[in-house]
């Protein structure tokens, strides 16, 4: 919990400058001292930032190796999750600013009365949230069904930015627990020897804390809808988990790449054969590798892509070749943070500093994975 109390502090570190929290006297003085940290000696911020990520990896590991030998319960391991999410439900979004983006995309319907598919941020530019957000030239991105979950939430914070932003963090949080709970209640049924391994593989693996309790972004909401309907399917009810893989689809588009395991699924009661759920979830891995592929190739590759894949990849975790570059590449990506935190900007050579890291850690996975490979081939003909 170190690690993550740590995490917690640090977060505050990047508030943006334009953007007060709170009038609190005590409090500003704290945003200051934290600010000053974040943007004016980035050389000590970036330090505390890789600090951070390798005692959180470390301790991630450490306890994979522990559940692995049997010597971590499912209590010890939803006891670290819940509190996990407690602390950071409360953290500043400090690697995105993502989150203000769909504050604000609500915001046009509660306070402005106008459809956010048409109208965008720069729109309103006497409103206070322009002073700290940015992308406020595009317009509304994701699926109606995302407005359907932020709107409310937008309506109960009451136009108070402080109320609305952890109502919105909040959100994202139970996102996240349900997503860790479906995902174990799917290796119960599949592997139950697997259940805590798997949880903890996602719900500890610390590129998906930071991108789903941290910065907040909706794609956990999405992979919960998702991860639901493959619960759902799993166990034949059949409609319902289209449902919910279209109330998904609906948030962000990426889950659409799911829908082909529907077919398989079908083609298997069809012929009256019992699903390999191992094969399945291998499947949904590699093709919701799909849409981070095309993601980078219209942008650029961002550390939350790998949100689309984590989750899959957490229910056939024992798998070298899904653990290994799934380890590698989370780590790796959080690192891209560390650039910019140690410039403040990214301008080259930062992009071509991204894209070699993103290289890298696609080769080493590859190159450790054949390593490994190579060790079982020798123990087996032993």
């Amino acid at each position: 919990m170190i690690g993550i109390i740590g995490l917690f502090f640090y977060s505050f570190t990047q508030i943006d400058l334009g953007l007060t929290l709170s009038q609190w006297s005590i409090w500003q003085v704290a945003q200051k001292f934290f600010q000053n940290i974040g943007y004016f000696q980035r050389p000590l911020s970036s330090f505390i930032f890789v600090f951070i990520v390798l005692m959180l990896f470390s301790f991630y590991l450490l306890i994979l190796w522990t559940v692995k030998r049997n010597n971590f319960t499912k209590k010890q391991a939803w006891f670290l999750i819940i509190s996990t999410v407690v602390i950071l439900t409360f953290s500043y979004n400090s690697f995105s600013y993502d989150l203000f983006n769909y504050i604000f995309d609500a915001r046009i319907i509660t306070n402005y009365h106008q459809n956010p598919y048409l109208q965008k941020a720069l729109d309103y530019p006497y409103d206070p949230m322009l002073s700290f957000m940015h992308w406020t030239h595009r317009t509304f991105p994701y699926g109606p069904v995302w407005l359907g979950l932020t709107v409310p939430l937008s309506f109960v914070g009451m136009q108070f930015f402080l109320p609305t932003f952890f109502i919105f963090k909040a959100l994202m949080s139970l996102s996240f627990l349900g997503t860790v709970f479906f995902i174990g209640k799917i290796l119960r049924r599949v592997n139950p020897a697997a259940e805590v391994f798997g949880v903890v593989f996602f719900a500890l693996n610390p590129l998906v804390i930071v991108e789903s309790l941290v910065s907040s972004h909706n794609d956990i909401a999405m992979i919960f809808f998702a991860i639901f309907a493959i619960y759902l399917i799993m166990n034949k009810k059949y409609i319902r988990s289209l449902i919910f893989l279209i109330l998904s689809i609906g948030i962000k588009f990426a889950s659409a790449f799911i829908f082909p395991v529907y077919l398989l699924i079908y083609f298997f009661e069809k012929k009256k054969k019992t699903a390999n759920w191992e094969f399945v979830f291998s499947l949904i891995t590699i093709l919701m590798i799909i849409p981070v592929i095309l993601a980078s190739y219209r942008t650029n590759f961002q550390p939350w892509y790998l949100l689309n894949v984590l989750p899959f990849a957490a229910l056939v975790s024992r798998r070298y070749y899904f653990f290994i570059p799934s380890v590698v590449l989370s780590l790796v990506s959080l690192f891209q943070y560390l650039p910019f935190l140690y410039l403040g900007n990214w301008d080259e050579p930062v992009p071509s500093i991204l894209l070699w890291m993103t290289i890298g850690s696609i080769i080493l996975s590859i190159v450790l994975c054949c390593i490994w490979f190579t060790k079982l081939r020798l123990v087996t003909r032993r």
